[in-house]
């Protein structure tokens, strides 16, 4: 513990002179406070907030039963909630009750396949097929020995 000495018009104490310390730990604190320090390691990802859909009705009742000025913000700050979220909620009740207000999947939605696919990708197939019928056929047609104009075969 540091040597303290009183001031002479009987003041408060303070610190003998060559004696440090610290200014985040109270006067006469100990150098160890292990106890009630908080840990300041931050989570590498927060982790998102999910209510559930009884809990965002029964707080959409609550602050439709709010009628006093303030009331509506004090149940928002009790709750730890934000007045966007209120917002949120009413638009998904006026669209069905407990159904509007169910999570909803984040992310990309999956593309719904078009019944008319597997007939397209067949009918390229087919055109390619034909494609390369004719290609072959244009090929033949230039040989020196066939002529389309006789119509005889080689």
């Amino acid at each position: 513990m540091a040597k303290r000495e009183q001031r002479l018009d009987g003041g408060s104490e303070f610190p003998a002179p060559g004696v440090d310390e610290r200014s985040d730990e109270a006067p006469g604190a100990g150098s160890s406070s292990a106890g009630g320090v908080p840990d300041p390691e931050v989570l590498a990802k927060p982790t998102r907030r999910q209510f559930t859909a009884e809990y965002r009705l029964r707080i959409l009742e609550e602050a439709d039963r709010c009628t006093g000025r303030g009331e509506v913000g004090r149940l928002l700050r009790r709750e730890g909630l934000y007045s966007s979220h209120l917002v949120n909620w009413r638009k998904a009740r006026r669209k069905g009750a407990l159904s509007g207000l169910r999570q909803k999947k984040r992310g990309r939605k999956p593309v719904e396949a078009n019944p008319l696919t597997p007939k397209v990708k067949r009918l390229e197939k087919e055109l390619a097929a034909a494609h390369t019928i004719l290609d072959i056929q244009g090929r033949v047609a230039g040989l020196p020995e066939f002529s389309l104009e006789d119509g005889k075969d080689c």
